[in-house]
C-alpha cells in the first residue's frame, strides 16, 4: 500500500453517500456535514462552491471539485443566492428552520432536488471515514480542489452519473468502487500537474527514492536502516541519504518511523489486535517500543488512542487530540 491507496483505504466509500442533484434556479444549500472528503462532479449547467472564509469557485459542466471538510460551505447557483436547504451531518438535509427534506424532495431513484430535469444537474458523493494514513493525503489538498473538464479525460464520471440513478442488486458496491475510481483518477490528474504536489509524490518517480519508498510502504514490519535501504535500491549509503532528503525533505528514518506510526495508529482503531501484534506489524520489537514512540509523536498512548475511537467514548475533557508527526 502507498500513500494514495492508503487514502483510499482510510475513506474508502462503503455504502457512500452518492446522490444525483436536478435543480432549476435559483437554489443553494449550505452544507456543514463535516465529511472528510466529498466529490462534486456537475453533469449540466454550473455552480459556485462559496466557503465561510469567502473563498469561491465556479463550476460547469465537466468540472469536478473536492471538498477537504475543514470549512463549511454553500453549493449554489449564484454566489448571492440564499440557502433553502441546510446538510447536516450524517447528511440529513433540512430546511433553514429544521424541517426534514429527506422525501420531500425526492425527484427519482437517488436523485433529490426541485425538478425533476433541472437546468443544473450534479453528482455529490461524500466519504465518511478517517485515518491517519488518509489523512497524509488529504491534508496535502486545498480546501477545495476543482480540476476543470478540459484538463482531463475520463469517462468515469459520466458512468457514476449514469449508475447512480439505477437500483438493482449489488448496485451499492458497485457504486462505491466507481466513486474510489473517480476519486483516484481526479487525485493523480491533479498531483501530476501540480507544482505544490507534496514531495513524497513527486519522489514516487525519482528512480532511487521512489523504489525505496515502495520498500517502506510495503514492508513496514522489516528492520530498515539507511544502509539496507541503499543497498536494495542499489547505491551508496551515502548517496541515498542524501538523495532522499532532497526529493523527501527528511531523512529516510525519519519518514519511515512517521509511516509507521499512522499504520499503527489505524490499526488499533480497526481492529481488536493487542498492541504487541501492533508493534510487529510495523516493525516495533516490542509493545513497549511502540508506546513510547506514538505518545511522542501523538501525545497519547496507544490505548487511549484506541478509547478514543470507541463508540460512546468522551474521554476527559483535558484529553488534547493526538498531534500526528511530520511525514
Amino acid at each position: 500500500m502507498d500513500a494514495l491507496g492508503g487514502l483510499l483505504d482510510g475513506v474508502r466509500a462503503r455504502g457512500a453517500f452518492v446522490l444525483r442533484l436536478s435543480l432549476d434556479p435559483p437554489w443553494s444549500m449550505r452544507i456543514q456535514d463535516d465529511a472528510p472528503l466529498t466529490l462534486i462532479a456537475m453533469t449540466q449547467g454550473s455552480a459556485v462552491i462559496v466557503t465561510d472564509s469567502g473563498r469561491s469557485w465556479d463550476l460547469v459542466a465537466g468540472d469536478v471539485a473536492l471538498a477537504r471538510g475543514v470549512e463549511h460551505y454553500a453549493f449554489a447557483d449564484r454566489a448571492l443566492t440564499e440557502p433553502q436547504v441546510v446538510v447536516h451531518p450524517g447528511n440529513r438535509c433540512t430546511t433553514l428552520r429544521g424541517e426534514d427534506l429527506r422525501f420531500e424532495m425526492s425527484v427519482g431513484v437517488r436523485t433529490w432536488g426541485n425538478a425533476t430535469s433541472g437546468a443544473d444537474r450534479a453528482v455529490v458523493c461524500a466519504y465518511e471515514g478517517r485515518s491517519e494514513v488518509s489523512s497524509r493525503v488529504l491534508h496535502a489538498l486545498p480546501t477545495v480542489l476543482v480540476l476543470r473538464g478540459d484538463e482531463w479525460q475520463s469517462p468515469l464520471v459520466s458512468l457514476l452519473a449514469d449508475e447512480a440513478g439505477r437500483d438493482g442488486p449489488g448496485q451499492a458496491a458497485y457504486l462505491d468502487r466507481l466513486l474510489d475510481l473517480v476519486l483516484m483518477d481526479v487525485l493523480r490528474t491533479w498531483f501530476d500537474r501540480d507544482e505544490q504536489a507534496p514531495t513524497w509524490w513527486h519522489a514516487a518517480h525519482d528512480p532511487v527514492v521512489g523504489p525505496a519508498l515502495r520498500l517502506m510502504y510495503e514492508n513496514p514490519e522489516h528492520p530498515w536502516t539507511v544502509a539496507n535501504l541503499a543497498g536494495a535500491v542499489g547505491c551508496s549509503r551515502a548517496l541515498f541519504a542524501r538523495r532522499f532528503v532532497e526529493q523527501v525533505g527528511e531523512p529516510p528514518i525519519a519518514f519511515l518511523t512517521g509511516w509507521r506510526l499512522a499504520l499503527a495508529a489505524d490499526l488499533l482503531r480497526a481492529s481488536g489486535a493487542t498492541i504487541a501484534s501492533v508493534a510487529h506489524q510495523v516493525g516495533y520489537g516490542t509493545p513497549f517500543a511502540l508506546s513510547s514512540a506514538f505518545k511522542r509523536a501523538y501525545g497519547v498512548s496507544p490505548n487511549a488512542h484506541r478509547a478514543a475511537a470507541s463508540p460512546g467514548w468522551r474521554g476527559p475533557r483535558r484529553h488534547r487530540p493526538p498531534t500526528p508527526p511530520r511525514w
